[in-house]
C-alpha cells in the first residue's frame, strides 16, 4: 500500500514536472483546449437539451433520456474536436511562420469549422446561428470602432430589436418552414397553442388537454 502511495506521488511529480516543460507548452495547450471543449460543451448542452426534451419532445422517459445523452455528447464531441484543430493549427502556422499573425486565427477556425461543423444536422445548426447573432453584433461595433460606419446618435438596439421581432413573426406567420425546428417548436407553444382551449384545465393549468372530453 505504501510502495503504491509512493508511485502515485512520483508519478504527480514527474506529470507536473512535464507540464512546467515550456517547450511541450503549444502541445499540452491543445490537449488542454480539447478537455476543456469537452467539459463546457457538456455544461452548455445538458441543461439545454434537458429542457427542450422534457418542454417539446414526445415519448417514453427512455427515449428522452437518450436524445439528451445523445445531443450532450455531440455539443461535447464537436467543440472538444474544435478546439483540438483550432489550437493545433495555430501552433503549426506559427512555428512554420515564426510569428503569430491575425490571418493564422481565421484560417485555422475556418478549417476547423469546415471539418467538424460542416455537416448539417440540428447540433451544429444551433451552434452556427449562435455565433452569426454574435459576429453581426461584433462586426457592427468593429465597423464603429475603425471609423468605417459613423458613431450612431442614439442608441439603435430598440430599432434592431423591432426588426428581428418583427421579420421573425413573419416568418413564422407566413414562410414557417424556413425557421429552425427547435424555433418552430418554441413559437408554436407561445403563438398557436394560446389559441386553444376547451375548459379551465387547459387554459390555465395545462397547454393541452390529454383526455377525451
Amino acid at each position: 500500500m505504501a510502495d503504491g502511495a509512493a508511485s502515485l506521488r512520483a508519478l504527480l511529480r514527474a506529470a507536473n514536472a512535464l507540464l512546467r516543460q515550456r517547450r511541450y507548452r503549444a502541445a499540452l495547450a491543445v490537449i488542454k483546449g480539447f478537455r476543456n471543449g469537452a467539459v463546457y460543451g457538456a455544461k452548455i448542452r445538458a441543461p439545454h437539451a434537458l429542457v427542450m426534451t422534457f418542454l417539446f419532445k414526445s415519448g417514453s422517459l427512455k427515449e428522452k433520456l437518450k436524445s439528451i445523452a445523445q445531443a450532450t455528447y455531440t455539443h461535447s464531441r464537436n467543440l472538444a474536436c474544435f478546439v483540438f484543430t483550432y489550437k493545433g493549427l495555430m501552433a503549426l502556422q506559427a512555428q512554420l511562420q515564426g510569428k503569430k499573425v491575425p490571418f493564422h486565427s481565421f484560417f485555422a477556425a475556418c478549417i476547423g469549422g469546415w471539418l467538424v461543423f460542416g455537416e448539417n444536422n440540428p447540433i451544429n445548426s444551433q451552434i452556427i446561428m449562435y455565433l452569426l447573432s454574435r459576429i453581426l453584433f461584433g462586426l457592427s461595433r468593429l465597423a464603429v470602432e475603425k471609423g468605417y460606419v459613423p458613431q450612431p446618435k442614439q442608441d439603435p438596439f430598440p430599432l434592431v430589436a423591432a426588426l428581428i421581432w418583427g421579420i421573425v413573426l413573419w416568418l413564422f406567420e407566413y414562410h414557417r418552414e424556413t425557421l429552425q425546428p427547435s424555433l418552430q417548436s418554441s413559437m408554436t407553444y407561445l403563438y398557436d397553442d394560446s389559441n386553444v382551449w376547451h375548459d379551465v384545465s387547459d387554459f390555465l393549468i395545462y397547454n393541452k388537454r390529454t383526455d377525451s372530453k
